[in-house]
C-alpha cells in the first residue's frame, strides 16, 4: 500500500480534464472460467435483474489480483487468480466447496482472503435450522486453506445468513479483517428478524470482539451496506435501514441517533430504495481516497420531504415522502472514518428532508446499481445505470424499463468535473479497484442487458471481462473482443420471482407522495407520466 500510495501521489499532481470515450478501455472476454457463472441475480420481492457480484480485488504490491464468482448451480465459490496487466488467468481456480455467495475479497501478496456463507457441518449443536447458511471467512496461502473462520453460529451471537449482501475489508497497518454483512437471528429476543454484524478477525484468523468496534445486532432489516478500511478498528461503515433513513455508524451505533444521518429515505420493511444495490450489491459505494483518511460515499435515493415523526422509533426519528418516482445519484464526503463533510440530514419535522443531499443526477430517469472509486487522493468515479423511462411500481423498490446506459461522472474535491462517458455496453458488476497506475478496474460480464422485467430463464456465461477507467487517458490497452456471451436477463419463459401478494395497502394504485406504511408487501404507486433522460450536468 505504501508503494502504490507513493505512486498515485504523484499522479495526483497532474492537471486533470473530465473523462472521455477514449479514458475508458475494455478487456473483452480476458479471462475464462473454469465454472458457469449466472451473471444474474434477482432482485428483493420484485424479481429484476441485478449483476450478481463478482468480488475483485488486488495485492498491496500490484503484482497480482484475484476474481471470486459463484458456481452457476449457486453451490461452491471459485477464486481466480489474474494477472492485473492483462486480466488473463494465472493457475488453476480455487473452490470454496460449500460456499453460497461469493461475499467479498482481499488480496494479499501471497494469496487472498474471502467471505462467503455456508451451512454448518451436520451434527454442530445449537446450528440455525433448516441448514440455513452461516458467515465464515477464508484465508488462502500459496493457493492453500490457511484458516477458516466463522463469524455466525453458536458461538457467534446465533446469527445466520440466508444472504451476506455484505463486504470485507483489511487493513495492512492494524492486521485486522472487517466483515459486514446481513444476519437473520435464530435464537433469543431476535428470533427471525433480521440485522447486521460487524466481526473482526486477526491475521491468526481469531474473531476479536472489539469495544465499540464489533457489533452483533446493528441495522434493523439492513437494506444496504457500505464498507471500507480503517487504519485501525472500527473500519468506516455505512447502512441503509427500513425505517427511514442512511447512517454514518462506523463503530458500534447502528441506526441509533448517536450515529450521523446522512440521508432520510422513504422506506417500507425490508425495502429502502436499494440505495447500495440491493440484492448482490453493497459493494464499492464507500471509498478511501488514496493516501488520506477521507472517504465518498455514492448512493441512488427518490429524495425526501414532509418529514413526519416515526411513532415506532420514537422521538428524534423520522419518516418521509419520496421527492420524486425515480431515483437519482448523490454522493456524500467525510474527512475521516466518523465525520461528515458537510450538514447531517436534518430531522427537525417539515417539508424539506433532503436539502443537504450532494446530487450528482437531478432527472427524470431512473439510476440504479450506483457505485463509486477512488483515483488519488482527490479524485474518484461514480458510476451507475439508467432507464431513462422507468416504470416504478413499488415503493421504495427498484424500477424497470429499457436500459439507456452506463455512466461514468467525475468527482474532485465533492464536485463534478465535466459531463458524465456513457458507455451501452460495459457495465459494473464487480468491485471497482484502484490499480498501482492510477486506474480503476473492475469486473463485468459481456451481455445484452436488459432491465424490463423480472429475471427469466437462468443465464450462464464462461468468460469475465474487466474495464479500466483512466484519468488523462490511461485506461489502459484494449483487448481483441473475444466471442461475446449473449445472455439475455427477460428470456421469454415464465418469471422466476415470486408473484407479488396482495393486500389493502396494495390493491390499489397510490401515489408516491403516500407514505409507505409498514404492512410487510410493497405498495403499488403510480407513474404514469412520462420520463426523461437526466440532463447532462
Amino acid at each position: 500500500m505504501v508503494q502504490l500510495t507513493f505512486i498515485l501521489s504523484l499522479l495526483a499532481g497532474a492537471a486533470v480534464a473530465q473523462l472521455a470515450e477514449s479514458n475508458l478501455k475494455t478487456h473483452v472476454g480476458s479471462l475464462p472460467l473454469s465454472s458457469s457463472f449466472n451473471p444474474i441475480k434477482e432482485s428483493y420481492w420484485t424479481g429484476l435483474p441485478h449483476h450478481r457480484r463478482t468480488p475483485f480485488a488486488v495485492s498491496p504490491d500490484g503484482k497480482s489480483a484475484y476474481l471470486a464468482y459463484l458456481d452457476a448451480s449457486e453451490t461452491n465459490v471459485h477464486v481466480q487468480q489474474v494477472d492485473p496487466s492483462t486480466f488473463a488467468a494465472v493457475g488453476t481456480a480455487v473452490t470454496i466447496t460449500g460456499g453460497k455467495e461469493a461475499g467479498g475479497l482481499v488480496a494479499h501478496n501471497d494469496g487472498f482472503a474471502l467471505l462467503t456463507n455456508e451451512v454448518m457441518p451436520s451434527g454442530t449443536a445449537n446450528a440455525p435450522p433448516g441448514s440455513t447458511p452461516v458467515a465464515v471467512l477464508y484465508r488462502y496461502t500459496g493457493g492453500k486453506q490457511t484458516f477458516k473462520t466463522w463469524l455466525g453460529g453458536p458461538d457467534n451471537d446465533s446469527n445466520a445468513s440466508p444472504d451476506l449482501n455484505g463486504d470485507l475489508a483489511y487493513s495492512e497497518a492494524s492486521g485486522l479483517y472487517g466483515a459486514y454483512f446481513v444476519v437473520t437471528a435464530y435464537s433469543g429476543w431476535a428470533s427471525g428478524h433480521f440485522g447486521d454484524a460487524i466481526q473482526y478477525v486477526n491475521k491468526a484468523g481469531k474473531v476479536e470482539k472489539i469495544a465499540g468496534a464489533s457489533s452483533s445486532w446493528g441495522c434493523s432489516h439492513n437494506t444496504g451496506i457500505a464498507f471500507e478500511a480503517a487504519d485501525s478498528a472500527p473500519f468506516a461503515s455505512l447502512c441503509s435501514e427500513d425505517q427511514g433513513a442512511i447512517w454514518l455508524n462506523t463503530g458500534d451505533s447502528g441506526m441509533s441517533k448517536s450515529g450521523v444521518k446522512v440521508s432520510n429515505e422513504n422506506v417500507q420493511n425490508g425495502a429502502g430504495n436499494e440505495a447500495m444495490g440491493g440484492m448482490s450489491g453493497s459493494y464499492s459505494s464507500l471509498a478511501r481516497f488514496i493516501g488520506s483518511d477521507s472517504y465518498i460515499f455514492s448512493w441512488v435515493s427518490r429524495g425526501a420531504k414532509d418529514l413526519t415523526t416515526n411513532d415506532w422509533m420514537g422521538s428524534g426519528y423520522t419518516k418521509s415522502v419520496n421527492r420524486t418516482v425515480n431515483r437519482n445519484v448523490a454522493i456524500a464526503t467525510f474527512s475521516d472514518k466518523k465525520t461528515l463533510n458537510g450538514e447531517q440530514a436534518t430531522s427537525a419535522l417539515g417539508g424539506d428532508g433532503d436539502k443537504q443531499v450532494n446530487w450528482i443526477t437531478t432527472g427524470s430517469a431512473d439510476c440504479q446499481n450506483a457505485h463509486v472509486a477512488a483515483f488519488d487522493g482527490s479524485n474518484a468515479i461514480v458510476t451507475w445505470e439508467e432507464i431513462a423511462n422507468p416504470k416504478c411500481e413499488f415503493i421504495a423498490m427498484g424500477c424497470k424499463g429499457a436500459f439507456t446506459g452506463s455512466y461514468f461522472q467525475l468527482v474532485k474535491d465533492g464536485k463534478k468535473v465535466g459531463t458524465p462517458v456513457k458507455s451501452m455496453d460495459v457495465y459494473v458488476a464487480g468491485d471497482m479497484v484502484t490499480m498501482s497506475d492510477g486506474r480503476v478496474c473492475w469486473p463485468y460480464v459481456d451481455m445484452d442487458w436488459t432491465l424490463d422485467g423480472p429475471v427469466r430463464n437462468p443465464a450462464s456465461v464462461k468468460a469475465i471481462s474487466f474495464a479500466c477507467m483512466g484519468l488523462n487517458g490511461a485506461g489502459g490497452s484494449t483487448t481483441p473482443p473475444a466471442s461475446s456471451a449473449q445472455v439475455s436477463s427477460a428470456a421469454p419463459a415464465a418469471s422466476s420471482a415470486a408473484p407479488a401478494q396482495s393486500s389493502p395497502a396494495a390493491e390499489s394504485p397510490v401515489p408516491v407522495e403516500e407514505v409507505a406504511q409498514s404492512t410487510g408487501v410493497p405498495i403499488v404507486i403510480d407513474t404514469s407520466a412520462a420520463a426523461a433522460p437526466t440532463p447532462a450536468p
